[in-house]
C-alpha cells in the first residue's frame, strides 16, 4: 500500500484511485463502461482492481490504449463517430476533441438548415419530444392565467 496513488492521471483528467479501474475509465469523457471494459482487455489488466494500485507501466499502456482507441481491434458499434462525415472512417474521440467535434457537427447542421440544425437554432427539442408539457425551461417565464374583473389585494373584489 505504500505506492497506492489516490490520483491517476489518465487522458488528461484524473481517475479516482479508490475506485475500480472500469468505473474510473467511465469518468474519462467519450468512455462508457463497455469501451472500458474493452481497453482493460486489451490491456490485459483485471478490469475489477482498484486504479490506485495500478504500476506505471500500466497507467502508460491504459493511457495510450484510451487515446487510439479506433486503431485497435474493436468492434466498430464501440466507437463514438461511425463514419466520420469528415474522413469516413470510423473513428473515437474523447476529451476535448469530443466536446469540438460535437459543437461542430452542430454547426454543421444549423450552417445547411437541416430540420434538427432548425430546432438547434430555436432551442426547442431536437428528437421529437412533445413540446407542450415539456421544455418550458428554454421557452422563458411562464405566466399564469389572468382572469378579468378581479382585484388582488388583502380586500378581495
Amino acid at each position: 500500500m505504500a505506492d497506492f496513488k489516490h490520483l491517476v492521471r489518465i487522458a488528461n483528467t484524473d481517475l479516482d484511485g479508490k475506485k475500480a479501474i472500469v468505473i474510473a475509465l467511465k469518468d474519462i469523457r467519450g468512455i462508457g463502461i463497455p469501451l472500458a471494459h474493452a481497453v482493460c482487455h486489451l490491456a490485459k489488466i483485471n478490469s475489477m482492481e482498484k486504479c490506485g494500485n495500478l504500476s506505471d507501466a500500466d497507467i502508460k499502456k491504459l493511457d495510450e490504449l484510451a487515446r487510439t482507441v479506433d486503431k485497435q481491434p474493436l468492434p466498430s458499434w464501440l466507437f463514438n463517430r461511425r463514419r466520420d462525415p469528415e474522413t469516413d472512417a470510423n473513428r473515437h474521440v474523447i476529451t476535448n476533441d469530443l466536446i469540438f467535434n460535437k459543437e461542430n457537427d452542430v454547426k454543421m447542421m444549423r450552417r445547411i438548415k437541416c430540420y434538427k440544425g432548425v430546432r438547434h437554432s430555436l432551442g426547442q427539442p431536437v428528437r421529437g419530444q412533445r413540446t407542450r408539457s415539456n421544455f418550458r425551461a428554454n421557452k422563458g417565464k411562464v405566466m399564469g392565467v389572468k382572469t378579468a374583473g378581479k382585484k388582488s389585494g388583502p380586500s378581495g373584489g
